[in-house]
């Protein structure tokens, strides 16, 4: 990656380690636990036993790693590094590229999800551009082949409907007009067509939110970690992970301490 296309998603880079570092830690942790919803990621992230017994280190080293690559590029020597672990890991049985497709999607989505709901202020245009010119930058690292392949119509508006690939979309900038909004199409439509409880998703979700999620949430909240957390989950993700909806008053809580710790960092911005 040269120094030109660094500079190209370089609004996303502040936006995640400078501006909102804490909302993009959460996002992503969301990010991370809505892929197990699909029974394949989840029969795959249990089977390793890491998960389920070391939710908090699991975390931890996705997260080092994509903030990795944000904040030093994919060209650097760091990020090389990064970017050769993540093909040995995802280089094994059952990994298909729509699952890879899948879990980058998340990665990216989930994070500018959640500041535009929860942050002190809503993602820019600008933002969410670098965004989109760093995961399909990531995809295509990863050899990962281009979204128009594996799903048709709909995967192609998600590609930005470049003709030249992945690599040929980031050398001409935002590749189509939908950009990142394609890809959340994209993923939600693959959400649609696979989330499925298992036992696999249950128990992940057991492990993550009792010792993942209680870290990432205000010190107030952790105690109650469990319930407190699913409410920030989704109705199609609460399904697929057979969470009860938490009681109106727990959102409500949650919701109250989420938009004061907002209020409050306008205020000091």
């Amino acid at each position: 990656m040269t120094a030109g296309t660094r500079g190209a998603y370089r609004a996303y880079a502040r936006l995640v380690l400078e501006t909102m570092p804490e909302e993009s830690r959460v996002g992503l942790t969301l990010g991370f636990v809505r892929t197990f919803g699909i029974p394949d990621i989840a029969r795959v992230l249990a089977a390793t036993g890491r998960m389920t017994n070391e939710p908090r280190g699991r975390a931890k080293a996705t997260g080092v790693a994509m903030f990795t690559l944000i904040g030093k590029g994919l060209d650097s020597e760091d990020g090389r590094r990064v970017v050769d672990g993540l093909r040995r890991v995802h280089d094994r049985p059952g990994i298909t590229p729509e699952l890879m497709h899948y879990v980058l999607a998340c990665f990216t989505v989930c994070p500018l999800r959640f500041i535009d709901a929860h942050g002190h202020r809503a993602v820019t245009e600008a933002e969410r551009d670098a965004a989109y010119l760093f995961h399909l930058s990531l995809a295509d690292a990863l050899g990962m082949p281009e979204l128009s392949s594996l799903d048709g119509e709909l995967a192609g508006e998600a590609a930005g409907g470049a003709t030249g690939g992945v690599a040929g979309g980031v050398a001409g900038g935002v590749a189509g007009a939908d950009g990142l909004a394609g890809v959340e199409r994209w993923m939600c439509d693959y959400e649609t067509r696979h989330f499925a409880p298992t036992d696999a998703g249950r128990a992940l979700w057991a492990a993550t939110s009792k010792g993942l999620l209680a870290a990432r949430l205000p010190a107030p909240l952790a105690p109650l970690a469990s319930v407190f957390a699913a409410s920030l989950l989704d109705r199609p993700l609460r399904e697929a992970l057979t969470v009860r909806r938490p009681p109106a008053p727990v959102r409500a809580l949650v919701t109250y301490a989420l938009r004061a710790r907002a209020r409050a960092r306008r205020r000091a911005a």
